[in-house]
């Protein structure tokens, strides 16, 4: 199209056009924001305007000529704009100004009032930055400029936000044409001089511009340029593999039912929809212990029932039944238990098989509030794009919008966040895979992935795509669904019209979790890609850790993540017991508890089958508790609390016997929690005749703990005598022979150890059932606390077993099968000598506070 031609078709459209018609200069700025890949890709296509494109920058010139064999004028709207000021003063048509600062304004004004008296001005608005993210003000503004009756409108605003403001308002403002020229009242002020004819017919005008506005535009021309460029090259002649399906279409060969816009349902009904009945969404929401945030969910939902059906299903991993209990209170919600903590994705699968047909399926976590009308949008905009997933804006519960928009995980933006982290947000896309830039979170648009606390999905696409993958249990299994939702040829929106409120508290937060996260994206990248790429992005997720280990909370996350064979010690899916109160059987449970308020509630609350059974005496022997440990105690029904004055652990076991009244008993460390099966194990293996003395089995808890710990405990691990002997697991059990055997606990701090030599091998048995965990020491320093104590109370036994130490020795050389393992043992070695000559204290009770934090 030439300048006379493209001219004359403004000009025509700006008299007699219906629709409005968007008129913007492509260039490569054009490119990097609206081509292929990038954020605005599609977006103009959705709009109620006819657009007409332009051909600016030089590269996009040589481009077209290079793939059509003729030749392009280059079209500027710097250029074009006194020509069509010539023709809408010849036919009497009116112009208005949008955007540009008041200054420039005012002198363009000026120039026109000496130049061009006769051109009829409309209006110059001049609209502040945050003004356009504003709905209200926008409201307003295009009330005033609709009134003004202008019929071209030049939109000053820059790229992207020109072309996206023209998009979603400029078919409201009642002008037949909208001109996206974006310095163009700069240029008439005279703010910028335009290149000389050389320079730009050399395809360097971007150079004199950058030279003018180096602050500005160093950015546009020196980082984003380049990429753009390599867009042209890559993508133009051809069209992206991806693309917006109709709303009314089918993927991979299903039927998809009506995706219809709100409003459209012909019985209104008021209340949630059951499960057997179709509707236009089905809400699932996976719960673990959210007695606090589901109210505030549920509620939010409810006057969403008025303009289309909803159902909700809700999935329960919590160990207790207070969630479901409180979702039982609405009418209509489906809330069940999965029978154990099997993770998120696998929790948002039991929801889809349970919650029937529907249009779509709206992926909630309970700690969001939907705000209203919420979900309307979310399936208008799905039925306008064609989208397979749409996603809403997130915001805090003070009202600002949490950055919720990802980009594909790849080892570049990888390496960017391990060395950026949420500093630098204004960093290329490509070294981010978190969207930080604000403008994101204003125009609806496509995106590679979004946080997965709330998601609306076609249930035709859902279909194809398949299950969750319930490898990841948490975190990173919404990166995979929505990739493969993209696989598929769909795609994902962001609607920033439909909001919700997130408190983001889910999943809590520790080292171990940290970690899980990270793997969780190592997992990913070695699902989706070879093995050589899986191994770079491993790097650079250790990096990460590495670069974080001295922040608070990240001791220990740097060997989970950098070790795979330590993966399967991650968080990972786990059933709860199935049994039932009439299972336990009867015993006594005695917790001498010093001091102990940081761990009792864990303790207690492991065993509160067993309490609410009443087939189990539950007895703490608070000794010399200067802290809340009593009132702990106390304020668990059920749980019967005794004072001893003197801080003494035999005495409180003592004191314990003397009131309890069943048998067998369980004698627990207050920083033990005990599984109801190894509870039922120890109990009937006491009552089964044979046996006197007995524990569970224990595993050991190391997350969080320092290099030196875990090798220490990795060692210990491999030593037959610990794992076959009743001390070290915090937990054992006698029968009344066993007791009549033992008498009175003698007043030793290894008390455990002299039981362990009352008894015959055959008299004594560790258990093959779920283990009690135990928490290890979190530092070296602590470790040795607590062995300096096990060693000299070891040696205050009435007859020390000086074999002991050469067996130790037999078995720690017979444990070394690997470079690795003879790390461990000398590690080992080294802590137990240290913990024999370094001195100990006899005034005090040493034991370790780390793992009680």
């Amino acid at each position: 199209m030439t300048q006379e031609a493209a001219v004359a078709a403004i000009l025509e459209h700006a008299a007699t056009g219906q629709t409005p018609l968007g008129v913007l200069s492509a260039n490569l700025d054009h490119v990097n924001h609206f081509g292929s890949g990038g954020r605005w890709e599609g977006c103009l296509d959705l709009a109620p305007v006819n657009w007409l494109t332009l051909l600016d920058g030089a590269p996009l010139v040589a481009k077209a000529e290079g793939l059509t064999g003729r030749s392009w004028p280059r079209l500027a709207g710097s250029d074009l704009i006194d020509v069509l000021f010539d023709g809408a003063d010849r036919n009497g048509l009116s112009v208005g100004f949008l955007g540009g600062s008041v200054e420039a304004q005012q002198m363009a004004h000026e120039r026109f009032r000496r130049d061009r008296p006769a051109l009829r001005i409309a209006g110059w608005w001049t609209p502040q930055r945050q003004d356009l993210t504003d709905r209200a003000e926008c409201t307003q503004l295009i009330a005033d400029i609709r009134a003004s009756g202008v019929d071209i409108l030049v939109v000053c605003l820059g790229k992207p936000r020109q072309e996206l403001w023209i998009s979603e308002y400029g078919a409201l403002t009642g002008a037949k044409v909208l001109l996206a020229f974006g310095a163009v009242v700069d240029f008439l002020a005279g703010n910028i001089r335009r290149a000389p004819v050389r320079v730009a017919n050399a395809g360097l005008e971007w150079a004199w511009r950058l030279a003018l506005e180096p602050r500005r535009l160093a950015k546009r021309y020196l980082v984003d340029g380049p990429e753009a460029y390599l867009k042209l090259q890559r993508f133009s002649g051809g069209t992206a593999a991806t693309s917006a399906l109709p709303a009314t279409g089918s993927v991979a060969g299903s039927e998809p039912r009506s995706t219809a816009a709100p409003g459209s349902r012909t019985v209104p009904r008021d209340g949630f929809t059951p499960v057997t009945e179709h509707a236009d969404v089905a809400v699932l929401v996976v719960t673990y212990n959210s007695a606090s945030d589901i109210c505030g969910l549920l509620d939010s939902l409810c006057p969403e029932t008025g303009e289309q059906s909803i159902k909700v299903v809700v999935a329960d991993n919590s160990p207790d039944p207070l969630t479901l209990t409180i979702a039982a209170r609405y009418a209509g919600v489906d809330a069940f238990a999965t029978g154990g903590n099997i993770g998120y994705a696998a929790g948002i699968n039991a929801a889809m098989a349970r919650a029937g047909t529907a249009d779509t399926y709206l992926v909630l976590n309970p700690d969001l509030q939907v705000m209203r009308g919420a979900i309307g949008v979310l399936r208008a905009s799905m039925a306008r794009t064609g989208a397979g997933v749409v996603v809403p804006v997130l915001r805090d519960p003070d009202g600002t919008v949490y950055p919720s928009l990802r980009r594909e995980p790849s080892i570049l933006r990888a390496m960017g966040d391990a060395l950026c982290g949420s500093r630098f947000p204004g960093r290329p896309g490509w070294l981010s895979e978190m969207d930080f830039d604000a403008e994101g979170y204003v125009h609806a648009h496509r995106v590679d992935w979004a946080t997965g606390a709330a998601l609306l999905i076609r249930s035709d696409v859902a279909a194809s795509v398949g299950p969750w993958d319930e490898s990841y249990f948490l975190y990173s299994e919404e990166t995979d669904y929505l990739h493969r939702v993209r696989e598929i040829g769909c795609t994902v929106w962001f609607e920033p019209k439909a909001a919700m409120l997130h408190s983001r508290g889910g999943s809590g937060r520790s080292a171990a979790l940290d970690a899980l996260m990270m793997a969780n994206k190592v997992r990913y990248a070695s699902k989706h890609h070879d093995a050589g790429y899986a191994m770079a992005f491993h790097l650079m997720v250790v990096l990460s850790a590495l670069l974080r280990m001295g922040l608070p909370g990240r001791r220990g996350t740097l060997g989970l993540v950098a070790r795979k064979k330590r993966w399967d010690a991650l968080p990972h899916a786990a059933s709860y017991s199935s049994l039932q109160r009439e299972d336990i059987p009867a015993g006594a449970v005695i917790i001498p508890a010093h001091n102990e308020a940081s761990v009792l509630g864990r303790a207690l609350e492991a065993l509160t089958l067993p309490r609410e059974s009443g087939n189990v005496e539950i007895i703490v022997a608070c000794n010399g508790c200067t802290d809340g440990t009593a009132a702990i105690a106390q304020a668990v029904p059920g749980v019967r609390v005794i004072d001893v004055a003197e801080a003494s652990k035999p005495a409180a076991l003592n004191a314990g016997d003397e009131v309890a009244t069943l048998w067998p008993r369980m004698y627990v460390d207050a920083d033990v929690e005990v599984p109801v099966e190894a509870l039922r194990a120890t109990f009937e293996a006491l009552s089964g005749g044979g046996v006197l003395c007995a524990r569970p089995r224990f595993t050991y808890d190391t997350a969080g703990a320092s290099w030196s710990v875990r090798a220490y405990y990795r060692a210990r691990n491999r030593l037959p005598q610990a794992s076959a002997s009743m001390w070290g697991a915090g937990v054992y059990g006698l029968n009344r022979d066993g007791h009549q055997r033992l008498g009175r606990f003698p007043e030793l701090a290894a008390e455990d150890c002299y039981l362990d030599g009352l008894f015959t091998d055959s008299e004594k048995a560790v258990l093959e059932c779920p283990p009690v965990t135990v928490r290890t020491p979190r530092t070296g320093r602590a470790l040795l606390t607590v062995l300096k104590r096990t060693y000299r109370s070891n040696s205050e036994l009435p007859h020390p077993q000086s074999g002991h130490t050469a067996q130790t020795l037999q078995e720690l050389a017979a444990s070394i099968k690997s470079p690795s393992s003879a790390v461990d043992g000398s590690v080992y070695a080294v802590f137990a000598l240290l913990g024999r000559l370094l001195p100990s204290s006899h005034g005090s009770w040493e034991r370790d506070e780390s793992s009680r934090t």
